[in-house]
């Protein structure tokens, strides 16, 4: 299946993403435009301690008029490797600092509109190394044993696409 972009044009710049309109050839011949969010990429961190206790972030998410409770992540920096950013986003959101960080694997959050690609990255070996928090984030931290978690995550309880699918990566490398 080919695909032949004819035209590309920005048509919003904003501080988190851009929006780029494709013009497409499709493999049958038609002529369609596509809306593209174009993202650097961001994180996602499962921080696990040593007594099995998993630490979540609970904010207000204005998009969905809720507070939701979230893994910890976060937006890569331009240049920045995502290990780095995931090492930043942990103690920017929970106050822990992860002693090893292992990537175990990456998603598209979005893949029909936006090109954001997201990192997920295990976290172990916590101790209490805070970084001041983003201006725009209110957060507070909720410790909750792995086993509730993937409980919580079966049973619908969290409605956060990436922290659902970090868990499900996650998942075999945890112990309930």
């Amino acid at each position: 299946m080919k695909f032949e972009l004819l035209h590309a044009k920005t048509v919003y710049k904003g501080r988190a993403f851009n929006v780029r309109r494709d013009t497409l050839r499709t493999p049958d011949g038609h002529v369609v435009k596509y809306d593209i969010i174009g993202h650097i990429g961001s994180v996602s961190i499962v921080p696990v301690d040593a007594h099995g206790l998993m630490y979540f972030v609970r904010q207000y998410r204005h998009a969905a008029k809720i507070e939701l409770l979230e893994l910890p992540a976060g937006t890569l920096e331009v240049g920045e490797p995502p290990m780095e950013a995931a090492a930043r986003e942990i103690r920017e959101e929970t106050g822990m600092e992860a002693e090893k960080l292992v990537e175990i694997g990456a998603f598209y959050l979005a893949p029909g509109y936006s090109t954001e690609l997201m990192h997920v990255f295990l976290a172990s070996g916590l101790k209490y190394n805070p970084l001041e928090a983003d201006a725009d984030e209110f957060l507070s931290v909720e410790k909750i044993s792995v086993a509730e978690a993937l409980r919580m995550a079966e049973d619908g309880e969290i409605q956060d696409a990436k922290s659902l699918a970090a868990l499900l990566l996650a998942r075999p490398h945890l112990t309930r």
